[in-house]
């Protein structure tokens, strides 16, 4: 069905540019339990997002230019977002050896990380960076000092310790930061540091950028939403008062993340980052998993969020506390990571929204086959009710309002 914009801006719908995603995880191949490219792209439609970029974190990893061409090929015909692939930095992710990032980049790469297993040889790093920089593609990178991070299952403070559980320090990523930054100063090229957790690595970068290097980062809807709390149960989000009403157990493994969770402080940082425009993009790291690898015991459990379906509503909750502006919303989720990949904005793709849509966060109404987030039952105000590729609409449907939010 051809999109018709004006029909949906009769209805009282925000109508902008089709978002653009350069951090998610689509598991295949190799993990096809917790998502697959067609399951990914589906869900990410329901997100709005038009365009997103899927991680090499798969099994095998995509270090093979042929590899990279097959999984260009499996998406043809699927009804979904536009894909593309990143591509690793080393040979299997393993730290020891640089892919043939060059090859990799001739056969579509969009960029190259090891997400996940961030290099830790600083030689090797600073190569990665050589060699990214003649294909012209930007290295993006997980920063974070293993050393510091050691068994850490969420962030390192009060509230860790409340739990006793084992806690990463901020600095375990401002470390690392700072070295990549050092880094990307000495070979001049296009670093960009992914899901940024902390206010001592949103000034790093903003005084980066003070410099002129090419460094550009991107925070997540979660890091933007909640803080470590939730780990003890609050489902406040980091703009509403704690209430009883907002309460679940502590040690859900859905709030496990990678960087974890960060403190009030630190989630305030992180807007003042997009307001000044030190953060260039808001991604997902859409990190779905499978149900068993989640209901374990809590430092057992995987890291990793299902982001593509609940984004829109989080930072929108930013938007209606006036923590930033609309406009600095949308461009993060479109012409800003356009910019960090060096691609354009496709002109035909559309995301609808309706921002005062009530809805409930369902397991069973996602299309991700990775359940695994927080908010499931949260009540959420903020929908995508359509979104466009290419012209044609991709997804419709209307936000699910409850009997209880329909008598208010």
């Amino acid at each position: 069905m051809r999109f018709d914009r004006h029909a949906f801006e009769a209805k009282g719908h925000l109508v902008v540019p089709g978002f653009i995603d350069l951090h998610a995880h689509l598991r295949e191949p190799g993990f096809e339990d917790s998502e697959t490219i067609e399951t990914g792209r589906r869900a990410a439609l329901r997100g709005g997002f038009t365009t997103i970029c899927a991680m090499p974190n798969t099994e095998p990893p995509i270090d093979s230019p042929g590899l990279v061409k097959e999984l260009l090929g499996r998406g043809h015909g699927v009804n979904g977002a536009r894909v593309h692939y990143v591509a690793t930095i080393t040979r299997g992710r393993k730290g020891r050896e640089l892919a043939d990032m060059v090859e990799l980049a001739a056969a579509g790469a969009v960029a190259f990380s090891d997400d996940g297993s961030p290099v830790q040889d600083p030689r090797l790093f600073r190569s990665a960076l050589e060699y990214a920089r003649v294909t012209g593609r930007p290295v993006i990178e997980h920063p974070e000092d293993l050393a510091l991070s050691a068994k850490g299952v969420m962030h390192e403070g009060t509230v860790s310790a409340r739990l006793g559980l084992p806690g990463i320090p901020a600095a375990a990523e401002e470390t690392a930061v700072a070295r990549d930054i050092a880094l990307a100063r000495m070979t001049g090229a296009r670093l960009h540091l992914t899901h940024l957790s902390t206010g001592g690595s949103i000034d790093l970068v903003r005084r980066a950028k003070a410099d002129g290097l090419p460094v550009t980062c991107d925070v997540t809807p979660h890091h933007l939403a909640m803080t470590d709390e939730w780990v003890a149960g609050s489902r406040a989000l980091a703009w509403e008062v704690e209430d009883e009403a907002l309460r679940a157990g502590p040690y859900e493994s859905s709030t496990k993340v990678n960087p974890p969770l960060r403190g009030r402080a630190d989630v305030r940082a992180l807007w003042a980052g997009l307001v000044d425009g030190t953060v260039d993009a808001i991604a997902t790291d859409h990190a779905p998993h499978a149900s068993v690898k989640k209901e374990v015991e809590f430092d057992q459990a995987a890291f990793g969020i299902s982001g593509f379906e609940t984004a829109v509503a989080l930072v929108l909750g930013g938007v209606g506390v006036h923590w930033a502006a609309l406009g600095t919303v949308i461009d993060a989720l479109t012409v800003g990571p356009a910019r960090v990949l060096g691609i354009e904005v496709p002109r035909d793709d559309w995301t609808v929204i309706d921002r005062d849509a009530e809805w409930i966060v369902r397991a069973d109404e996602m299309a991700s086959k990775g359940k695994n987030t927080p908010l499931i039952g949260r009540t959420l105000t903020g929908r995508v009710v359509a979104t466009v590729v290419g012209g044609e609409v991709a997804y419709e449907g209307e936000a699910r309002v409850t009997e209880a939010i329909s008598r208010r």
